[in-house]
């Protein structure tokens, strides 16, 4: 059986397949624990020869929406999330993406990037020097203000996701963790909430473009919603010391990732 036939893509092998399920099982655990899964299952896409990059974008869209309404499900059922900050915060967030999808056919990723590295580098001083962050929920405001500072936040990550995407999960749970207070548990489960939001919203802009593989992505939304159920149950079960720990790595990672980019894309050339 040809495979790359099947899904569109003539220059598929079984054994590039194989890769990238095993990627979007990998995905789908670190988005369940921490965010950032987009770190590795959309370099696993762009591996196929001959795939458009915004082919790739909508395929990983289409596995990771269904991975997080796994991990959704799952959080909710565990750790009973606060659904009237959720669901206003993945209302507004889901918009947002929608934006910046939109806004991505029109300005480069690149210009935003350099912005994302210096965030992320603090985040992570951040995190590593304020080691009682995240491990109990103090909220740091009440009534409209919670609301506000939720919605604001869902907006703008909302935008980030459509626009570039990589650690918008990780990004959801510090802003979470950081600016309204909840521990890194209970942050956890309301991001994955959020984060589905914020892929339906840039699907809703992909889908008509018609740039989804579908098979392709139902294949790796098998892989994806496996690796997200293990990933929060474990989460859960290990609790919130043990999500700190997955979310410096990932925010790690995900800062070399994005650095190499700046490199490559800003100061590389200008070097010669």
């Amino acid at each position: 059986m040809d495979i790359g036939a099947l899904v569109g893509l003539e220059q598929l092998t079984w054994g590039t397949l194989v890769l990238i399920i095993i990627a979007a099982f990998g995905a789908g655990w670190i988005d369940a624990v921490v965010g950032g899964g987009g770190l590795l299952q959309l370099p696993a896409l762009l591996l196929i020869p001959g795939i458009a990059p915004v082919q790739a974008l909508a395929t990983n869209k289409l596995a990771s929406v269904f991975g997080t309404a796994t991990s959704s499900v799952t959080y909710y059922r565990r750790a009973k999330p606060d659904l009237r900050t959720a669901l206003p915060m993945a209302l507004v967030a889901l918009a947002g993406s929608f934006a910046g999808a939109a806004v991505a056919t029109l300005l480069p990723a690149a210009v935003f990037k350099p912005i994302i590295v210096v965030a992320l580098v603090a985040v992570a001083f951040f995190t590593v020097f304020r080691p009682a962050m995240g491990t109990v929920t103090r909220l740091r405001f009440d009534g409209h203000r919670h609301h506000i500072a939720a919605g604001s936040a869902g907006l703008v990550i909302g935008f980030y996701d459509g626009l570039i995407g990589p650690g918008t999960g990780t990004f959801l749970v510090i802003t979470l963790v950081a600016l309204l207070g909840y521990d890194f548990l209970q942050s956890s489960a309301k991001a994955k909430i959020v984060n589905f939001a914020t892929n339906a919203g840039a699907l809703l802009l992909f889908i008509p473009h018609g740039s989804v593989l579908w098979l392709l992505g139902g294949i790796l939304a098998v892989a994806n919603v496996a690796g997200s159920y293990l990933g929060s149950r474990m989460a859960i079960s290990r609790g919130a010391s043990f999500i700190r720990v997955v979310f410096l790595v990932v925010v790690t990672v995900l800062i070399g990732k994005l650095g190499i980019d700046v490199w490559n894309e800003n100061l590389a050339p200008l070097l010669g």
